[in-house]
């Protein structure tokens, strides 16, 4: 009997029927690479090219040239064209953001400096802290309060707004940002000072926390509002001038952003809330992932996504990756939580170390053989590359141990210098440590995958779930590389490598919902709940989130998803809880506790006597992008024989002679015994001499145990 969700998807579906028969297209810019995926009926075509850092638009631009041409389609063959950068991150990180005036009450200017009065490294008595965005002059104080219970307590002054917009205009602001103490529960004050703002300043974007952030915690919803202001001039600029791009080359089509949290908004709203395309290339990973999971049922999951700069770990429980309410960016210290800057919206969670393709490998001061967080990135990149980069890379490494085809890495388009290479490791490795390019060679990997490990480990244990026993599903350029070696240390004995993995965060993009998300706070004990004014905070975040898809063109009653945030009385944290409207209507109080203990009892394994605190609201509207499961057929890209040569197997380091094959030749079922390399157009699968290889269903490939695999298996089938 088909669910609710079920009914309601299949009346959605005729909305989209126009835009299905026509090809969609998904852009995904990283760090080292741009990734482009066309996808036209059966057809998928995949494309790499390196990124242009200073112009990012100029890599987009090419690209979509490029496959027009591959595919024989004319541009208004185009029906969707799906987009995620780091262009934000990178803003954040390098601080090449706007000049922003950040207003907020009278008193709290400091916020932002002061931030949680605590060092992230509390050994470390000279810590560095990150530094505010808005330099103290530009932190300008408003006489006017807000209770938490939403009471004016003291009128906003109209005219020091007035008299400080003056002073904005000559401050040589781009941006602004407004946050007050308790806008969260009244937001009166923050829009009257941005009407007064918007009259003096009509040239200048303004952001406010109660839009951009309505929660709680006043250091958190300021750093985000600020955030938000800082990349808005940018981002604005970009998207403006991409879509304009795009409509130079013919494609017409409406341009979609990848937001944080694994849904896709228009360009208008990313205009508006920017901050929120923060990890929208991650994101659309995981979302490859959870759709790979859903597809060949697989309950437990942890991906994988290795890129030229970054590797990024995610839990898939049930089909849906690990959620959370925060993230942090242009962190201090890389890998330590409260170095960096706090944002305050709902996000796909994801675990990131410095650990890609183009990470650099040196000597630290200690003789110790250390791998990232700096990336050769794609200018000048590795030196195999060839384009001016001199400093050994993980590439580099993969090269020299024969992992790689230096004819065939991404697709032909990059030929590879296996000497670069290996001079690189020699100079900067090898020689001090005393030892053959080879043996560096191995060190490098193995400090990597012993690096992924460990944060598997730690970012497991973060959110209370374990990495033994799930399947490993591996996406990005350089993540079949590793895959293999990673499951071992893991206790993870099957690995699926999906069509297309190289490119992943991009076929991703084209398989996330046009959804958007949003938290408002409102505390409330349950001993004391009125389920009249909770309701009235959700009909109007569902009013708002709903507004969101109609600005995209979607008039359709979308799905909503709801989630409280509660927690006992007295602590500190709080767990998000699914809730249904209806019955919170009829049963109020009992509903959110029966929820919340339910949700309790799963996470700490008992509950407590003690009276349960509201803190908040989520909604999420939703609307389905895609009906299709991934392409079956990608395109088979340079022709490669199938051949045999010395690869070094990392678990041993010994040479052993593998088998060369071309990934798209494969038929469906085949079997292929380790070792062996598969070669696609966006990554090469390494299968170990303990590992078999099965292709299944459309394409992807099965990597698991030897072991096992024969186990599972009549003695029969076990031959080749």
């Amino acid at each position: 009997m088909p669910t609710l969700r079920d009914l309601l998807y299949s009346r959605m579906r005729s909305c989209f029927v126009c835009s299905m028969q026509k090809a969609r297209l998904g852009i995904d810019i990283g760090g080292t690479f741009t990734d482009f995926v066309l996808e036209h009926g059966p057809r998928q075509l995949c494309l790499k090219l390196l990124t242009t850092p200073q112009a990012p638009e100029r890599a987009v631009l090419d690209g979509v040239a490029q496959l027009l041409r591959l595919a024989d389609l004319g541009p208004d063959a185009i029906g969707m064209v799906v987009h995620g950068t780091t262009l934000a991150t990178n803003a954040m990180i390098e601080r090449r953001g706007a000049k922003v005036a950040f207003l907020t009450t009278e008193g709290f200017r400091d916020t932002l400096e002061m931030a949680y009065e605590h060092r992230y490294d509390q050994y470390d008595l000279l810590v560095d802290k990150p530094k505010p965005l808005v330099p103290r002059r530009l932190r300008l104080p408003v006489h006017e309060r807000i209770g938490a219970d939403g009471r004016v307590r003291s009128p906003l002054d109209e005219a020091a707004v007035r008299a400080l917009a003056e002073r904005i205009a000559g401050s040589g602001a781009e941006a602004v940002a407004i946050g007050f103490l308790h806008s969260y529960a009244n937001d009166t004050h923050e829009v009257q000072a941005a009407h007064i703002l918007r009259e003096a300043l009509p040239d200048l974007p303004i952001s406010m926390s109660s839009d951009v952030s309505p929660e709680m915690r006043e250091y958190e919803r300021f750093s985000t509002v600020v955030a938000n202001a800082y990349v808005q001039p940018l981002m604005a600029r970009y998207l403006s001038g991409l879509r304009d791009g795009l409509a130079r080359l013919g494609v017409t089509a409406p341009l979609l952003l990848m937001q944080s949290n694994g849904g896709l908004c228009d360009v208008e709203t990313a205009i508006r809330y920017p901050v929120r395309l923060m990890e929208s290339g991650p994101a659309g990973g995981a979302i490859f992932a959870a759709a790979m999971a859903r597809e060949l049922r697989i309950d437990k999951a942890l991906l994988l996504d290795i890129g030229g700069t970054t590797a990024k770990l995610c839990f898939i429980d049930d089909g849906r990756p690990q959620t959370a309410r925060s993230l942090e960016v242009a962190r201090i210290d890389r890998f330590k939580a409260g170095s960096g800057l706090p944002l305050r919206f709902p996000v796909v969670e994801l675990c990131e170390i410095g650990a890609g393709g183009g990470s650099i490998a040196s000597i630290d001061r200690l003789g110790r053989l250390k791998v990232g967080p700096q990336s050769a990135g794609s200018e000048p990149g590795p030196a195999c590359y060839r384009r001016g980069g001199r400093a050994a890379t993980l590439t580099d490494a993969q090269l020299v141990l024969n992992r790689l085809d230096p004819k065939h890495f991404a697709a032909g388009s990059i030929a590879l210098d296996v000497a670069a290479a290996e001079t690189a490791i020699a100079a900067d490795l090898a020689q001090p440590l005393g030892r053959t390019p080879r043996e560096a060679a191995i060190g490098i990997v193995e400090v990597v995958n012993e690096n992924m490990a460990n944060a598997a480990r730690e970012h497991a244990i973060d959110v209370g779930k374990s990495p033994a026993g799930r399947t490993l599903i591996v996406i990005g350029g350089a993540a079949a590389l590793h895959a293999a070696d990673l499951a071992g240390k893991l206790d993870i004995d099957d690995v699926i490598v999906p069509n297309a993995a190289g490119v992943g965060s991009a076929v991703g993009f084209l398989r996330a919902p046009l959804a958007f998300e949003k938290s408002r706070s409102q505390h409330q004990l349950l001993s004391r709940f009125a389920v009249d004014a909770a309701l009235g905070v959700i009909d109007r975040l569902i009013q708002e989130t709903s507004a969101a898809l109609t600005r995209a063109g979607e008039a359709t009653t979308p799905f909503v998803s709801i989630w409280a945030q509660m927690r006992y009385r007295g602590q500190g944290s709080e767990l998000s809880v699914s809730v249904d409207r209806a019955a919170l209507a009829n049963d109020g109080a009992r509903h959110l506790r029966s929820a919340f203990e339910q949700a309790y009892q799963h996470q700490y394994g008992r509950t407590i006597a003690n009276d349960v605190e509201l803190l908040g609201w989520t909604v999420r509207a939703e609307l389905p992008m895609n009906w299709s499961l991934p392409a079956a057929n990608p395109s088979p890209g340079t022709a490669l024989p199938e051949t045999e040569h010395e690869l070094i197997e990392q678990s041993s380091a010994i040479p052993v002679i593998a088998r060369r094959l071309a990934r798209p030749a494969l038929r469906e079922q085949q079997i292929v015994l380790g070792p062996a390399l598969m070669v696609d157009e966006g990554t090469t699968i390494v299968v170990p001499s303990n590992f078999v290889a099965e292709v299944l269903a459309g394409g992807h490939l099965r990597l698991q145990a030897a072991a096992r695999w024969r186990a599972a298996k009549p003695l029969a089938e076990v031959a080749e």
